[in-house]
């Protein structure tokens, strides 16, 4: 073996040290390059919208019947803080801006970026991770798009979540261990999250018996963000051009 070739972004579940040792090469595809960044960009505001206009409560009242109910909210007029500023990150800024929302977003280093992209005219207000919680005072939604690392396991945690202003809603399209399990619970519990939209779960495939699927302000998919069409067949070609 040459090269051990990721179909896709993420690499937590690639042995690096041990393909280092066997002189294999290791290689990912940029989300920026395929049209992943795009694709998780959009499930991000399918869930936003989703626990906004409180799908679950929806789906009930079709079957009982129930006309008019429930009674959701907009994003219009909100403040969105994005946790990770990267190539979805920026994706996703671009399709919450036409909504009239405010963009706050966290970065490690804002001067690596790369890419063509009016930052001012996108972001309101941008900060590096250690200035989260002062962002989190602020913020009405939360969509986390960050990179799964040592330091970042559990950086959604107590501490954030109760930073947040009561009732507001949290989205993850990145990694599952990103939020802390048992505080994300302990705050659907409390109402002091008011909903939680996520394509990734702590383990996967999710457990459909897991006690956090009782709330009914809790919306879960399969990790299907960057699972399109348009996605599998530009990482394809770029796989067939690399080797």
């Amino acid at each position: 073996m040459k090269i051990i070739m990721q179909y896709g972004v993420g690499l937590e579940g690639v042995d690096i040290n041990a393909a280092t040792e066997q002189k294999i090469k290791v290689a990912r595809i940029p989300g920026s390059t395929t049209g992943n960044a795009i694709a998780c960009a959009e499930m991000a505001i399918y869930l936003t919208l989703g626990v906004l206009r409180k799908q679950k409560e929806m789906d009930t009242a079709v079957i009982q019947k129930d006309l008019g109910l429930p009674v959701g909210e907009t994003i219009f007029g909100k403040t969105i803080l994005i946790l990770g500023f990267g190539a979805i990150g920026m994706e996703i800024a671009k399709r919450l801006r036409p909504f009239g929302v405010k963009i706050l977003a966290t970065k490690r280093n804002w001067s690596s970026n790369t890419v063509s992209c009016d930052l001012d005219g996108l972001v309101d207000k941008k900060s590096g991770p250690e200035d989260m919680y002062e962002l989190a005072r602020e913020a009405d939604i939360v969509i986390t798009c960050m990179t799964l690392n040592n330091e970042s396991v559990g950086i959604v945690d107590h501490k954030f979540l109760s930073a947040l202003k009561k009732g507001s809603y949290l989205i993850n399209i990145a990694r599952g261990r990103l939020l802390d399990y048992t505080a994300v619970f302990n705050h659907l519990e409390s109402g002091h999250l008011g909903g939680l939209g996520i394509d990734v779960a702590w383990t996967e495939p999710f457990d459909p018996e897991d006690p956090i699927l009782k709330f009914p302000n809790v919306i879960i998919t399969p990790h299907v963000a960057g699972i399109t069409e348009y996605s599998y067949r530009t990482m394809a070609k770029i796989c067939y051009l690399f080797l």
